[in-house]
């Protein structure tokens, strides 16, 4: 099965906390169909003291969301969109449903 969101993809989040918020994917995770997008669903986290944080403290990192609550972004209309396959020669490419265009 192909993957509809990949890493670098422009997505906007659909339910939650964040709804309406947009955001680049960091991290996908095909298997657990989670993924991380910047900036959506920081958590607070302690961190005991390291070599990399000699204090060590409370940090936000950004925490995975399922995929099933984010769209890819329309590259015309900035609208979330569905995103779909087509073979162009000997590659299948991934489009927008709403608009056809290369994602």
């Amino acid at each position: 099965m192909a993957q509809k969101i990949k890493k670098g993809d422009s997505v906007i989040v659909l339910t939650g906390k964040y709804k309406k918020q947009e955001g680049t994917v960091l991290e996908v995770w095909p298997k657990e169909q989670r993924l991380i997008v910047e900036g959506i669903n920081i958590v607070k986290k302690t961190v005991r003291p390291s070599a990399e944080n000699p204090n060590g403290g409370v940090i936000e990192k950004n925490a995975s969301i399922h995929w099933s609550n984010v769209a890819v972004k329309d590259p015309d209309s900035g609208k979330p969109t569905r995103v779909g396959f087509k073979i162009e020669g000997d590659k299948k490419i991934r489009i927008s449903k709403s608009s056809g265009k290369a994602l």
